[in-house]
């Protein structure tokens, strides 16, 4: 097949592949998309094509990154589009070869997540029935929160979950994650409560939509946004108030601190690291062995806190 002569079209191609081929999801594509932009302009300020540059070019342009100072994480995502895009190229035939294959990467730090004390969730949660402008914001506020550390789902996922998916006060709900991959997350007593108040409050809301001859909202937590669904940011900036009001450091609260404060504290209570791994939808279990990690730093830090020989 002859190659594409724009990297636009390289690009716009190799996304298409993507999302109908792997299923890759939307903010993976972005991410891709992202990384791979930035390498066609430093392409075309070279004078280089994709169809033609070889591997000391792809090196040239990774050099160039670190020297920008771009963290090693970022250099080894965009080595990872690079050498998706090139596998693709060779694929179609619009390459001889893949320049990228043999090229290693930097490798990613693997930083300890943060994560939160029992206390500091607790706060959280007593905070969140509180905070918002209406009493539909806080009746939709606490279930948020509660859902959240139930689950610890993805806040793309708790954001996008459908509204049928948690009618009949169900025990567990069927959750669509990366890769349209889905899994089964159990539901606290706490979270099924503040889902059924929610529900109450989002049948009047729907009703009056009714009557007024509009139509149903299909996601939980509705928006009048595009998508339909409250979006990722809005629920960043929601939780930060919630933490204002709970009296903590907004900048350390987030939707992900909060579901690695589900991974940590399910570990810590004894849970089985396969079943955390099934939980949090991750592939791969190594992912998930980060937060034994984080809980031997808790244990060295409490010796050496407490530990009478310590101390000296």
């Amino acid at each position: 097949m002859t190659a594409p002569v724009a990297s636009v079209t390289w690009i716009s191609a190799f996304l298409e592949a993507q999302a109908a081929e792997q299923g890759a999801a939307r903010n993976t594509q972005l991410a891709y998309g992202r990384d791979l932009q930035d390498f066609a302009q430093w392409c075309a300020g070279q004078g280089l094509d994709f169809a033609s540059l070889g591997r000391a070019e792809i090196e040239r342009y990774l050099i160039g990154c670190e020297a920008q100072g771009l963290a090693k994480a970022t250099r080894a995502r965009r080595l990872a589009s690079l050498r998706q895009l090139f596998r693709f190229a060779y694929a179609e035939g619009w390459r001889k070869d893949d320049p990228a294959s043999r090229i290693s990467g930097p490798g990613r730090a693997r930083k300890l997540p943060v994560t939160l004390s029992h206390e500091d969730v607790d706060a959280l949660l007593r905070a969140a029935p509180e905070t918002g402008r209406s009493a539909a914001d806080r009746l939709r506020n606490a279930c948020l929160l509660e859902l959240l550390y139930a689950t610890g789902l993805r806040a793309s996922e708790l954001v996008s979950l459908p509204v049928a998916a948690v009618r009949g006060n169900p025990d567990m709900i069927l959750v669509r994650g990366k890769g349209n991959k889905e899994r089964m997350v159990p539901l606290s007593a706490p979270a099924r409560a503040a889902l059924a108040r929610w529900l109450v409050q989002w049948d009047s809301q729907a009703a009056q939509l009714r009557a007024a001859r509009k139509p149903e909202p299909r996601f939980l937590f509705p928006s009048s946004g595009r998508e339909g669904h409250l979006s990722r940011v809005g629920f960043y900036l929601i939780l930060k108030e919630i933490a204002l009001k709970a009296g903590l450091d907004p900048a350390r609260i987030s939707p992900h601190v909060l579901r690695h404060a589900f991974a940590t504290h399910l570990l810590a209570g004894g849970a089985d690291l396969r079943a955390i791994q099934t939980l949090l939808g991750h592939a791969d279990i190594s992912t998930t062995e980060i937060y034994t990690h984080v809980l031997q730093e808790r244990l060295r830090a409490l010796v050496l806190a407490h530990h009478p020989l310590a101390k000296g």
